[in-house]
C-alpha cells in the first residue's frame, strides 16, 4: 500500500489537490449560481469528511485526506490551485483540471497500481456528489434537472481521463 513517502513532494502536492479538481470540473461545466456553488462546495468537503471517518478507508485516500486537514496541507492545495489556474479564462477551467486529473491517474498507475482503483472511484464518487448537489436551470430553486447534461459530459470525461471507463 501506498502512503506519502511513496511520493516526491510535487506528487504528493498533485494527489491532495486532486478532490478539488475533481469538484471543479463539475462546477465550471455548468456553474450553478451561487447557491448552487455553496451546495457543490459543500458537497466535496462533505466527501472529504466521509472519507475520513469511513471504515475501511484506503490507505493512500486516508492520508490525502489528513494531509488535507492541515493548515499546512489547505495551503498548499490553495496555492498549487492558484498556480495551476493562474491567468486561466473560465473557459479554461473545465479542460486544465480534466488535464491534472489525466496526470493524477497516470501517477497512481505507476507509483501506486494496489491504491489506484479505489483512489479513482473515490475522486469519481466527488465529481458525482458535486454533480448531484444543486439542481441546475429552473428557477429559484423549481424547475431544473438534478444533473444537467452538462455535468453529465464532464463526469465521462472524468471517467475517461481516470481510465475508468468499461
Amino acid at each position: 500500500m501506498a502512503n506519502k513517502a511513496s511520493f516526491t513532494a510535487e506528487e504528493w502536492r498533485q494527489l491532495v489537490q486532486s478532490p478539488m479538481l475533481a469538484g471543479m470540473a463539475i462546477t465550471a461545466a455548468d456553474p450553478s449560481g451561487l447557491f448552487g456553488l455553496v451546495k457543490e462546495g459543500l458537497a466535496a468537503s462533505r466527501a472529504l469528511a466521509e472519507a475520513k471517518s469511513a471504515a475501511g478507508t484506503n490507505e493512500l485516500i486516508g492520508a490525502v485526506v489528513a494531509d488535507f486537514e492541515t493548515a499546512e496541507g489547505r495551503d498548499a492545495v490553495r496555492d498549487g490551485l492558484k498556480a495551476r489556474f493562474a491567468g486561466s479564462e473560465a473557459a479554461d477551467l473545465k479542460p486544465k483540471a480534466i488535464t491534472a486529473l489525466r496526470e493524477t491517474a497516470a501517477l497512481l498507475e505507476t507509483k501506486a497500481p494496489e491504491d489506484a482503483p479505489a483512489f479513482k472511484a473515490w475522486l469519481e464518487d466527488i465529481a458525482r456528489r458535486v454533480a448531484e448537489a444543486s439542481k441546475e436551470g429552473g428557477f429559484l430553486g423549481f424547475g431544473g434537472v438534478q444533473v444537467s447534461d452538462a455535468e453529465k459530459a464532464t463526469l465521462a470525461e472524468i471517467s475517461t481521463a481516470l481510465n475508468r471507463t468499461a
